[in-house]
């Protein structure tokens, strides 16, 4: 049988080099709270608790823009990263994408 791994711990093993992660207030904490697995099923509440939680350690860290930067530019669909969850930060994708576009229009 196959180790899982989450994109958050694997972040943590393959990229030293990321200097914002030494900071991150994730770091040691178990990857779990950030991110579900396949075979977890969850009722609406207890996704939005979850999400809370890791929500809740995220507005206390200090790297939270670099995170979420690091999540968009990587393409991370699933998990909390930056404080938001990847329907977040697909909005907020989309969103800029907009505001880029009515930019070069006014242009």
């Amino acid at each position: 049988m196959t180790e899982r791994t989450s994109s958050l711990a694997r972040l943590f093993a393959v990229e030293p080099e990321n200097d914002w992660r030494m900071n991150a207030a994730c770091k040691g904490l178990d990857p779990e709270q950030f991110f579900s697995s396949d075979d977890d099923v969850y009722t609406k509440h207890e996704r939005a608790e979850r999400e809370a939680k890791a929500k809740a350690v995220c507005v206390r860290c200090d790297v939270r823009r670099e995170c979420l930067s690091y999540a968009i530019a990587a393409g991370e669909r699933y998990g909390i990263w930056g404080g938001m969850n990847g329907q977040e930060r697909r909005a907020l994708v989309r969103n800029r994408s907009t505001e880029d576009k009515a930019t070069e229009r006014v242009s």
